[in-house]
């Protein structure tokens, strides 16, 4: 297992400019999940439902890369659409299950707050000629992790054996999902420091 701190090379084969692919089309489904997901449990609380949106969600989330890696349909606007795809979708998430005082507003404050930090070294790695960089490992296992917890957090709802053992299951994905992604987090901003100090080198030679 690496750590994700590998410097980023050109691809002999970069993604092709494709937009009508079948992952970037579960891509676009996941995201129209999010404002009904959204609905469903401030609304009319329909647990329901917006546990099997969210069941699609992970499933589209796992689908998309797999059939994109199976049939060559990468593409440039699948590696912006997917990753950006699955934040959108924790950080609504967190935010409903948050306001419905399911979990405390600590925990949807600290998880968009990575996105916020790292989104502070996009105008650093643009000025250095770099785009975003790939998500690490660390940052997919975290990303795998939280969206089995919200689920899991919203069948606790429930209540009986099933609610207790979804909450406990839930609480674990949530610890160690919140935990890898700050690491994940703390690797970029490092991978980012260390591309930054190469090029610096690299100007004064």
């Amino acid at each position: 297992m690496t750590s994700g701190l590998t410097t980023p090379v050109a691809s002999t084969a970069p993604p092709a400019d494709r937009v009508w692919t079948v992952p970037n089309l579960l891509s676009l489904l996941r995201l129209l999940g999010v404002p009904l997901f959204l609905w469903l449990v401030l609304g009319p609380h329909a647990d329901g439902w917006a546990f099997a949106v969210l069941a699609f969600g992970g499933f589209s989330d796992y689908a998309d890369g797999k059939i994109a890696r199976r049939f060559n349909q990468s593409s440039r606007l699948g590696a912006l659409l997917d990753p950006a795809a699955d934040r959108l979708y924790i950080l609504a998430t967190v935010s409903a299950l948050a306001a419905r005082g399911d979990i405390p507003i600590w925990l949807a404050v600290a998880i968009p707050g990575r996105d916020v930090l790292l989104a502070l070294t996009l105008p650093i790695l643009r000025r250095h000629g770099y785009g975003p960089l790939p998500v690490n490992f660390a940052g997919k296992a975290a990303t795998l992790n939280l969206l089995y917890a919200i689920p899991l957090l919203l069948l606790a709802d429930t209540g009986g054996a099933l609610g207790t053992v979804a909450r406990a299951f839930g609480w674990a994905f949530t610890a160690w999902g919140t935990a890898l992604y700050w690491w994940a987090g703390v690797l970029y901003v490092i991978q980012v420091r260390r591309l930054v100090v190469a090029d610096r080198v690299e100007g004064e030679t």
